[in-house]
This record gives C-alpha cells, structure tokens and sequence, in this order.
C-alpha cells in the first residue's frame, strides 16, 4: 500500500489511496487537483523529497467544497473584575478523497 505526506494549507498530511480527509478551505475550481508529495512510502522503499518529489503527484477529488468544523470556544474572564468575554469560532474545510499516488 501507498502512503504520501502532501502539504496543504501549510498543513502536513499523511494519506493513502481512498482515503477521505479534511484540510483546510481549498479554492478550487475543479473537481480534481495535483498535489505534490513531500515524501512517498511504498511497500519496500521510501522516497524523500527536498522539498517535494519530483515526477510525483498526489491526485485527489474534491467531495465538498466548504464544511464546517465543530465550534471552538474561546472564553477570557477574570475573577471579582466583572470582565467575562466570549468568543466562538468555526473553522471552513474542504472534504477531500485521495484518488491516486503516482
């Protein structure tokens, strides 16, 4: 079995063929992108790139274009100050499968 570290969103993944993943959003206008590997492991050798492997390229599939993720909760408060601040955040994603590493 294939596996390829890609880099996205300044984001380092670990995928392997039919795998789905979220990253982070993606302006994409196709339905299919090229990625560049960082590093390709294969059944009995591992291929470094520096930065990225030349000859390599990471296809994937776009599933959805925009998801978003489970709310993150900031909260500031400070104690007998009457101060108490809340804020929420939901980060965009891009679903994506990995089609194939060639």
């Amino acid at each position: 079995m294939k596996k390829a570290v890609i880099l996205t969103g300044s984001k380092q993944y670990l995928v392997s063929e039919g795998e789905t993943i979220d990253v982070e959003l993606l302006n994409a206008k196709d339905k299919k992108i090229d990625l560049k590997p960082l590093l390709i492991i294969s059944d009995d050798k591992t291929i470094v790139g520096t930065p990225e492997i030349d000859n390599a390229v990471v296809t994937v599939e776009v599933i959805e274009a925009e998801i978003k993720a489970d709310k993150v909760t900031a909260i500031r408060y400070k104690a007998k100050k009457r101060v108490k601040k809340v804020r929420g955040h939901r980060q965009r994603l891009t679903k994506i499968k990995v089609i194939s590493i060639k």
